[in-house]
């Protein structure tokens, strides 16, 4: 089975989608050739941030498709995958394995919340990474799910062969800091999914991110991360002290809305979001306007 790991930063690519409610795939691909300009480690397709819940099969693995056509040589490809039964699970992930991408990230399932203890966990991921023809990464992001896995789910599952990592989004550095105890050794990356905890996860010796901010300013966390391991750690705290007004705007804040249009004000093709989801009214796009120049001005500040 392929070994996969990667150090540094991915975006969790958004999806434009046109005023019609169609996917932009023309503004797609625009994105994905201005991320190529950056140090980053590669891309994760169909994530949060890409409004997958809102997409339809034959648009995730269109989507699939350009990503791996259009990003640049060397990037890691890693692609969402996760639904609620096991059965889709598979198919969906052994689909993209053909599509030449190095990895699945899978959502915890979730509808029935109540019964998702670790039992339920382990046994689900455990069979999913003995039928997948990739290796497969849990996907840990509570404040959507409601389902929060579990230091003993984590440690066990961490000793399947298949089983190569985790990105957890949950912003507990207490627990990423056990998860971190749990799976050393075990040749099992974990990932920071949220930039708001990056700099505190450098730290704990966590080497990757994949971070909504990463969307429409990617240099900032990279320049935290290449400050860090050159051991000036003054220079990360303060980088990363002075992008996280942006980073809670666009997720906290004003959530995917809002990072579409801070992407749309940092060059990207933003796009509209897909209904159920509403635009930022005018007022709040005003107050995100002040968020981004401010931003912009620190980082600057700081030679990024």
């Amino acid at each position: 089975m392929m070994v996969a790991f990667f150090k540094g930063i991915m975006p969790p690519m958004l999806t434009p989608f046109k005023s019609n409610g169609n996917v932009d795939y023309d503004a797609f691909i625009g994105n994905i050739h201005k991320w190529n300009e950056y140090e980053l480690a590669g891309y994760l397709v169909n994530g949060s941030n890409s409004e997958t819940a809102y997409l339809n099969e034959r648009e995730k693995l269109r989507l699939v498709q350009l990503t791996v056509k259009h990003a640049a040589a060397g990037r890691y490809i890693m692609v969402g995958t996760g639904m609620d039964s096991l059965h889709e699970t598979i198919r969906i992930t052994n689909m993209v394995a053909e599509m030449g991408v190095m990895s699945a990230l899978v959502l915890t399932p979730f509808y029935y919340w109540n019964s998702m203890n670790s039992a339920a966990l382990v046994d689900y991921f455990t069979r999913l990474a003995n039928a997948s023809e990739i290796p497969i990464l849990i996907y840990n992001v509570p404040k959507f799910t409601h389902v929060n896995i579990k230091v003993d789910a984590v440690a066990k599952l961490a000793d399947h062969p298949n089983i190569i990592g985790m990105k957890d989004s949950s912003g507990d550095i207490v627990q990423l800091a056990s998860f971190k105890r749990e799976t050393e050794g075990k040749g099992f990356t974990l990932i920071m999914g949220t930039a708001g905890a990056w700099f505190p996860a450098l730290t704990l010796e966590v080497e990757a991110g994949i971070h909504a901010l990463s969307n429409c300013c990617p240099q900032a966390s990279i320049a935290v991360q290449k400050a860090f391991d050159k051991g000036d750690t003054a220079l990360a705290r303060a980088i990363y002290q002075a992008a996280c007004p942006l980073n809670t705007a666009v997720t906290a804040t004003y959530g995917i809305p809002g990072l579409k249009y801070a992407c749309t004000l940092s060059g990207y093709h933003g796009g509209f979001v897909r209904s159920p989801l509403q635009e930022l009214d005018s007022t709040l796009r005003s107050d995100l306007e002040k968020i981004v120049v401010n931003v912009r001005k620190r980082l600057a500040d700081l030679g990024v």
